[in-house]
């Protein structure tokens, strides 16, 4: 694990919850698995470009403000 990995991580989990979110929702928005959403929330896994992009789609919010 990156600290990259695991800053990304926190945000994911920060905007998530800041739109009263589960990871079982957003994981459905994002069409990724729910274990594979934990694992991006604590930094264990480096997303693609792809699922980045799908993540900050689904949060409503710009991909880099995702970036750390």
């Amino acid at each position: 694990m990156s600290e990259l990995t695991i800053q990304f991580g926190q945000l994911v989990r920060k905007y998530r919850k800041e739109r009263n979110m589960s990871q079982e929702q957003l994981a459905l928005l994002c069409n990724m698995d729910r274990s594979y959403l934990g694992r991006v929330e604590r930094g264990e896994v480096n997303p693609t470009l792809e699922k980045i992009y799908e993540l900050s789609n689904a949060l409503q919010i710009k991909a880099s403000e995702l970036m750390p």
